[in-house]
């Protein structure tokens, strides 16, 4: 593709006519080859949308068209618009570029393969019916920030009340409790089939697709005959190095 140059202000841009049907990209400093038939092949995208009337890119020194975000997962949205084929891993960040595009026959495909489908229908529902799951990560992880300052470790309490009838327990659970009462963060109850062994799986990996190193233990109280025992506290324990 033949180009003039394009400096506008110190900066490139694109060319204001399309001559041929093939086109060079450059995402976040990935480069691909495709036409505009390819881009265009879905025309509700925002894909299809920037290569239709007058260019919506600037382009890079070489005279590339320039997307400014990461291209790691371009080449598998490229190869659907080229063949119909879904990636064969990396589902999810996949899908997140898919929805960036909005190419919505990728959406779908991708949101009915086995990874999508169990994290959206299984998971992603089970943990809707937890009462402010999200919030509770976020202070997990907020707490846990607070306490590394010259430590290895930072050991968080977390109380798992799975069913109603634990609820009315909680207020002689947490005064059995020797930690600090203030800084446990409290999940449940929940009306859905899932163990508290599963919620604890769901914190961990939600945690650690943040780049933190955590692991969940059982907080042993000590027994004692004249009183009740409760098993609904657990350490988080993240790993700092």
């Amino acid at each position: 593709m033949s180009l003039p140059d394009y400096k506008s202000h110190g900066k490139q841009s694109a060319p204001a006519i399309l001559h041929t049907p093939v086109v060079q990209l450059n995402v976040g400093g990935h480069l691909f080859s495709t036409t505009l038939g390819q881009l265009r092949k879905h025309p509700e995208s925002k894909l299809a949308e920037l290569f239709t009337g007058q260019p919506k890119l600037r382009a890079d020194a070489q005279g590339r068209f320039f997307i400014d975000r990461d291209g790691s997962h371009f080449g598998a949205v490229l190869e659907f618009l080229r063949s119909d084929r879904l990636p064969t891993e990396n589902i999810q960040q996949v899908h997140k570029e898919a929805v960036y595009y909005n190419i919505k026959p990728l959406i779908k495909r991708l949101e009915e393969t086995p990874q999508m489908f169990g994290e959206l229908v299984g998971r992603q529902q089970f943990l809707s019916r937890v009462p402010h799951y999200k919030e509770n990560i976020e202070v997990l992880i907020r707490i846990a920030r607070a306490e590394a300052i010259a430590a290895r470790h930072s050991t968080i309490m977390i109380c798992i009340l799975r069913t109603e009838e634990d609820l009315g327990f909680y207020d002689n659970a947490i005064n059995s409790l020797e930690a600090d009462k203030e800084s446990v963060v409290t999940f449940g109850p929940w009306k859905a089939v899932p163990s508290v062994k599963d919620l604890l799986d769901c914190i961990k990996m939600d945690i650690e697709s943040q780049g933190y190193t955590v692991s969940v233990e059982p907080h042993i109280t000590q027994r004692n005959i004249l009183s009740r025992s409760y098993d609904y506290f657990y350490k988080l324990i993240f790993t700092w190095w």
